[in-house]
């Protein structure tokens, strides 16, 4: 069974097979929203961790216009386009802009689930990682400028010494900076501060 907390958003205008794909995915334990349009979704779309089945054709805003609008406003889901046969070039298209994967109408029921289990998978591994990236930015946010000029220096390779020379300040300063870096980072080794480094730029 799949975690709830996570969502499978519906963007489709056609109301019979929305209502269909609804029932198929709610029936394998899925938590469920659906919208008939791609301004619906954007207006009621507050930041839950999920993926995405899109219909390449709607009016209005459809689903490449859409996925630019997401992509603009750093709404990061997996989305599996569906595409009707004469939608193929749309749905190109849509990969090539980041889309996971596109579905032909009509489609296996077994198919659709395989690929929403992939998109979730996905999904949870860029919430993690997110969570990961926000909670490193909060503690770098939390040093002082000193600490930010040091932490720098250390995950560029300098020696204390070095970094001291670089500063204008002693190395015994330097010392206590960087076992202040280390502590504010909760890094427990000079690789780990680095890969920290890292997830921030």
């Amino acid at each position: 069974m799949q975690n709830q907390t996570e969502t499978v958003f519906i963007v489709d205008d056609d109301d019979d097979f929305r209502d269909s794909m609804q029932w198929l995915l709610e029936s394998d334990d899925l938590h469920v929203v659906s919208f008939n349009a791609a301004q619906q979704f954007l207006n009621n779309y507050d930041g839950e961790a999920g993926c995405m089945l899109l219909d390449v054709r709607m009016p209005e805003i459809n689903g490449l216009a859409l996925q630019q609008i997401m992509s603009e406003r750093g709404i990061n889901l997996p989305i599996i386009v569906i595409s009707g046969h004469g939608d193929i070039p749309m749905a190109v298209s849509a990969m090539k802009n980041g889309a996971l994967d596109f579905i032909e109408k009509p489609f296996d029921d077994e198919v659709l689930l395989r690929l929403v289990r992939q998109a979730l998978d996905k999904a949870r591994q860029q919430h993690g990682q997110q969570q990961e990236t926000e909670e490193t930015q909060a503690r770098y946010d939390s040093l002082s400028r000193r600490e930010k000029e040091v932490m720098a220096l250390v995950v560029s390779g300098l020696a204390n010494r070095e970094i001291a020379e670089e500063l204008g300040i002693s190395p015994k300063t330097v010392e206590v900076h960087r076992s202040r870096v280390m502590s504010k980072m909760q890094a427990d080794s000079l690789p780990n501060l680095v890969h920290q480094a890292a997830r921030l730029n």
